[in-house]
C-alpha cells in the first residue's frame, strides 16, 4: 500500500496540469474538479487528512515542484488562526457558490466556474508555497479545512495516525522541522500518536526520524 501511495503521490500532480490546460480548451472538463473537492472530506471520515498528504494533485504539485523553489519560511500565524480559516472558507466557497448559481443550467459555464476556481487557488498555492512553506496553501485550503473539522470530530479516524515508539525517541525535534504543516509532532509523544487534525499523514516526520521512532 505504501508503494502505491508513493507512486500516486509522485505522479498525480500531472493531473492538475492536464486539468488546467484541458479545462481552458474544453470547459466541460472542469466539472471533474468536484471529485478532488469532495474527496478530502470524504476520506477524512476514515483516515483524517490522508488524501491531502498522499493523493491530492495540488499537494503532489507542491511537494514535487514548488518545494524546489520554496524559501521555507514560517507560515504566518494569521493563516493558522481558526477564525481566519473559517473566514477564508466562507469567502472563497461563498464566491464559488454565487458564480455557480449564475452559471447553473449551462454546462459550459459551470465547467468554467470550476476551472477558474482551480486556476485561482493554484496560483495562490504557488505564491504562498514559494514565499513560505511549500505546503502553506494546505493550511487555508477550504476543503482541507473542512477535512480537518471532520478529523477533529474523531469520526472513524483512529488507528490511522503517526505513532511514537517512546523508547526510541530522543526528542531531537527533527520531526517538527520536517513537518510541512509545522505541527509540533513531539508534543504528542506522551500521547503515543499524533492526533493533530491537520496532520497530512505524508510521512515526512517518519522518514526524517533518525531513530525510527515514528510510523504510520
Amino acid at each position: 500500500m505504501n508503494t502505491i501511495k508513493s507512486f500516486v503521490h509522485k505522479w498525480v500532480w500531472l493531473m492538475l496540469i492536464f486539468f488546467c490546460i484541458a479545462g481552458l480548451i474544453y470547459p466541460k472538463v472542469g466539472i471533474a474538479a468536484v471529485i478532488c473537492m469532495l474527496a478530502p472530506v470524504a476520506v477524512s471520515i476514515f483516515s483524517g487528512r490522508m488524501w491531502c498528504g498522499n493523493f491530492c494533485p495540488r499537494g503532489s504539485f507542491n511537494d514535487i515542484l514548488i518545494s524546489k523553489i520554496s524559501r521555507n519560511r514560517k507560515i504566518p500565524r494569521l493563516m493558522k488562526n481558526k477564525w481566519f480559516r473559517l473566514l477564508f472558507v466562507v469567502v472563497l466557497m461563498g464566491a464559488f457558490a454565487v458564480q455557480l448559481s449564475f452559471a447553473w443550467g449551462n454546462i459550459v459555464q459551470v465547467g468554467q466556474v470550476f476551472v477558474r476556481m482551480i486556476l485561482i487557488t493554484t496560483g495562490l498555492s504557488i505564491i504562498l508555497g514559494a514565499i513560505y512553506s511549500h505546503r502553506a496553501w494546505c493550511v487555508i485550503c477550504p476543503m482541507g479545512t473542512m477535512a480537518s473539522w471532520v478529523t477533529q470530530a474523531g469520526i472513524g479516524s483512529k488507528g490511522k495516525n503517526v505513532t511514537f515508539d517512546k523508547q526510541r525517541c530522543v526528542s531531537c525535534k527533527l520531526c517538527i522541522k520536517s513537518c510541512p504543516m509545522e505541527i509540533d509532532v513531539l508534543n504528542f509523544k506522551s500521547k503515543g500518536e499524533v492526533t493533530h487534525p491537520d496532520c497530512l499523514k505524508c510521512g515526512e516526520c517518519v522518514i526524517k526520524c533518525p531513530k525510527d521512532a515514528l510510523e504510520i
